[in-house]
């Protein structure tokens, strides 16, 4: 059974061990913080108290952002990823959020199928996005609510 709840401050140690395991170009501990302090949004996920994922978003009137979400390997495919894009996409209709737009990097096949499967619809292709060498493009998506 997963629980979700806000982000807390205290939770940034796990996050980073998630996010370092996960993203091949992971955020740094400034850059959670930084999204944080300027009023970014952020979910947690727990099994039995162990936090298992987090999401990252922005909301700017109509529209909404996931800027970075994870979930533990031993986790995906059980439903934390999906509960998480769910409550996000609760909290988001209450504020009035018509659309969420979310980019991928187009190598990641798991996750684009898994937006997919939540109705995540293919937009564009934002090229050299991602950095690295080389650096990767990213399929833009988006989710009308």
């Amino acid at each position: 059974m997963f629980l979700i709840s806000p982000l807390d401050l205290d939770d940034l140690k796990i996050i980073l061990e998630i996010e370092n395991k996960l993203n091949p170009s992971p955020w740094k501990e400034e850059t959670f913080l930084s999204s944080i302090n300027v009023g970014h949004r952020g979910l947690i996920c727990k099994s039995q108290k162990i936090i298992c994922g987090f999401i990252i978003f922005s909301v700017i009137k109509k529209d909404a952002h996931i800027l970075n979400i994870g979930v533990q390997k031993k986790y995906q495919r059980k439903g934390a990823g999906q509960l998480l894009i769910s409550s996000m996409i609760k909290q988001c209709k209450v504020m009035g959020v018509k659309d969420i737009f979310l980019e991928v990097r187009v190598s990641n096949l798991n996750a684009i199928n898994f937006y997919r499967k939540l109705n995540f619809n293919d937009d564009a292709i934002r090229a050299e996005y991602y950095p690295g060498n080389p650096k990767e493009d990213a399929l833009l998506m988006s989710r009308k609510l």
